[in-house]
């Protein structure tokens, strides 16, 4: 069995992971600030780390797997005034399409997803202990991190003191002491929500949440921290700062993950920019499958340029791999797929090794579509019978399952009174739909292809 390869971001190297416990993996990765619908550049780690624990179960007797659920944010409270409703049912039905997405592009619930808003204790007794030590200090009642009270501020993210204060994210008020320093904890108005606290009425900073979560659920340092590319700096750099300083040094993790941007035309994905496409948009118009392997398509550390057109590809991939597979039950995972997934989670080479193997099932090799099968289950494809895949549901606009089986039985019906050219216009309206019929010795099958196809 090939050892782990990991990129380290801390080191920005690749190295052989050692897990601090034998046959033991703690990971943590951050999560969904709950204000809005998950977009695909929110998706991207979800599925890659999906995957990668898929990995690190078939490589280890136990694994933990962390992520969080960000529910106290500024973001939050400006939506819900926005929207006229309170900051618990927007959270709450943002949390359950975030779920009910993120199920649909076949990824597995975490084994611990913690709220910020149940942690604030944490929050607060961390933020004490940093106050003690001399890391931390009150002004304005706020609590912030004296960025100039760590040495090492700023290495992890590989940034100069200049980069560091032309890269903070909030204008600097008047009551720091340093340009960097950042918020630990900020009051709050009557119209905020807020928590007793020895500093008065207030809410944690959002860099504060996930150090305490962590080490709620993983211990003070565990293995693998993970998220996207943009999280190095300030969000990972300002957990490291804080976890470190409230531990005596102890390290937060160590081994960092980042999964590179979602591009849409070459630019960042985002909400601010405004050229983001939601999961459960485009779950109306595609299969969540397709959607997940255009995702796995590039290595996770690269950029991924994303269009429909490269989703509607990934569809047909998997028809034909569907096809291929078959009825086959699961076989030993090939050894190419295994040495390329610990390569770092290189999944595009799996993805080739199973266009290779398609390829040989396709030819009739039993053994070539059970491994397809195996590798599936690793990457979260093939989930579904083939009969299940391409009867499944289509857009909003395409026709039901019963309204095809109608159709089906007035072309058979058709044909058994020789009407050839009714049931022939049935067939090509039915193709023009993007219903494919498959005449055999047993009737009539259908699946669902392209429009015209």
């Amino acid at each position: 069995m090939p050892q782990l390869q990991i990129h380290n971001t801390a080191t920005r190297a690749k190295e052989t992971f050692v897990p601090m416990r034998a046959d033991e993996v703690r990971l943590y990765v951050c999560g969904p600030t709950v204000y809005d619908l998950a977009h695909v550049g929110n998706a991207r780690p979800v599925v890659v780390f999906d995957s990668f624990v898929r990995l690190l179960r078939r490589l280890h007797a136990s694994v933990t797997y962390v992520r969080n659920i960000t529910d106290i944010e500024d973001k939050i409270i400006d939506r819900a005034h926005e929207l006229g409703i309170t900051i618990a049912e927007l959270t709450a039905d943002t949390t359950d399409a975030f779920h009910t997405d993120m199920a649909a592009l076949g990824a597995l619930p975490p084994d611990h997803e913690p709220r910020a808003t149940d942690y604030v204790d944490g929050m607060i007794a961390m933020t004490e202990a940093l106050i003690a030590n001399g890391h931390a200090y009150e002004a304005d009642g706020h609590v912030l991190f004296d960025t100039t009270s760590m040495e090492d501020y700023g290495v992890f993210s590989k940034r100069s003191q200049k980069e560091l204060i032309a890269g903070a994210r909030v204008e600097v008020a008047p009551y720091k002491r340093n340009a960097t320093d950042f918020v630990l904890w900020k009051p709050s108005d009557d119209q905020q929500p807020g928590w007793d606290s020895p500093w008065g009425k207030g809410r944690p900073g959002w860099h504060l949440e996930c150090s305490v979560m962590s080490e709620a659920l993983l211990g003070e340092t565990f293995d693998i921290h993970g998220g996207g590319i943009d999280l190095v700096f300030p969000h990972h750099q300002n957990e490291i700062a804080q976890s470190t300083c409230a531990h005596d040094g102890a390290a937060l993790a160590n081994y960092w993950m980042h999964n590179g941007h979602v591009t849409v035309g070459g630019e960042k994905m985002s909400k601010s920019l405004g050229n983001f496409l939601t999961v459960h948009e485009l779950l109306d118009e595609f299969p969540g499958e397709a959607i997940r392997l255009t995702l796995l398509s590039a290595h996770y550390r690269q950029p991924l340029d994303f269009t429909k057109e490269a989703i509607a590809e990934s569809r047909r991939t998997l028809d034909k791999w569907y096809r291929a597979m078959g009825k086959a039950v699961a076989a030993d995972l090939p050894e190419a797929v295994e040495a390329a997934l610990c390569d770092d989670l290189n999944t595009p080479k799996a993805i080739a090794e199973m266009h290779r193997l398609s390829d040989l099932a396709m030819a009739g090799n039993e053994v070539a579509a059970a491994s397809m099968k195996a590798v599936g289950e690793l990457l979260g494809l093939l989930q579904a019978t083939p009969e299940a895949w391409f009867q499944g549901k289509g857009s909003d606009d395409d026709l039901s399952a019963e309204a095809i089986d109608g159709l089906i039985e007035q072309r058979r019906q058709a044909r058994a009174d020789k009407n050839f050219a009714a049931s022939d216009r049935i067939r090509d309206e039915l193709a023009a739909r993007g219903i494919i019929l498959e005449d055999g010795a047993g009737g009539t099958t259908w699946r669902r292809g392209a429009k015209g196809e």
